[in-house]
């Protein structure tokens, strides 16, 4: 049955639908790296703030970024007020960990700031998307490629270890982490897809309706007879170190 789509605020839907999918992956990343009382934690690219407040209940010191003021609002809202979270990363200052919890090419300027101005050996963790074999997502994903009318990349993501030195830094570890994608209808899939800003050149490359129309035939393989969308995934992510 094709759900019934209401208005989308995209970044509501991502704090509200999609976000939690990647727990997994921070409770992965804190885990390893020992992330606590001691921690001064900076959150680059940190959306509406889930990764910062989990490592917050940690008892980490944190901070966050991000170039989306609606995200960066509903950081600010969901934060205790003593966090700082701005739309531009802050410099200078003494962090211990940095994540990039959803690395891109276009975040290389903020990685290679904080090459500069970090303390020597500071912890930067880039992470994104598994191989595509491993992903159950990534048929869906390869419909906003078809529809923005541009040829499909290799990966789901860019390559990590290549992006961490392009920015200065120094590779030390990496690891996987399964990130299953579960929503309770195929409304809620398409808005937190939708969410992820993968589909926005595709949307206006031609017309909201029929992105959601693709992205619905493209999810059809992964509803459950109950109406539950499931799709098992793979993320990873790269350890590296400021010289």
């Amino acid at each position: 049955m094709t759900p019934t789509l209401v208005p989308h605020h995209p970044a509501r839907d991502w704090a509200e639908i999609q976000e939690r999918m990647l727990v997994p992956l921070y409770e992965a990343v804190y885990d390893r790296l020992g992330v606590g009382g001691d921690s001064r934690v900076l959150g680059l690219g940190c959306g509406s703030g889930l990764a910062l407040l989990m490592a917050a209940a940690r008892g980490a010191r944190v901070a966050g970024a991000d170039r989306d003021h609606a995200r960066v609002e509903l950081a600010r809202e969901r934060l205790p007020e003593y966090v700082a979270v701005t739309e531009e990363a802050p410099e200078c200052a003494p962090y211990d960990v940095v994540t990039a919890f959803h690395a891109t090419d276009a975040l290389l300027p903020e990685l290679a700031a904080v090459t500069r101005t970090a303390q020597p050996g500071t912890t930067v963790v880039l992470a994104g998307w598994g191989p595509p074999e491993r992903c159950a997502t990534e048929p869906v994903l390869r419909v906003a490629a078809r529809l923005a009318d541009r040829r499909p990349a290799a990966g789901l993501g860019p390559d990590l270890e290549a992006l961490a030195v392009a920015a200065g830094l120094r590779p030390a570890g990496s690891g996987r982490v399964a990130c299953p994608f579960g929503y309770a209808d195929e409304a809620s899939a398409v808005r937190g897809l939708l969410s992820t800003g993968a589909f926005d050149e595709a949307v206006r490359a031609t017309d909201p309706s029929q992105v959601e129309k693709e992205i619905e035939e493209a999810l059809a393989p992964y509803v459950r007879p109950d109406g539950t969308v499931w799709m098992p995934n793979v993320f990873r992510y790269v350890i590296a170190r400021t010289p």
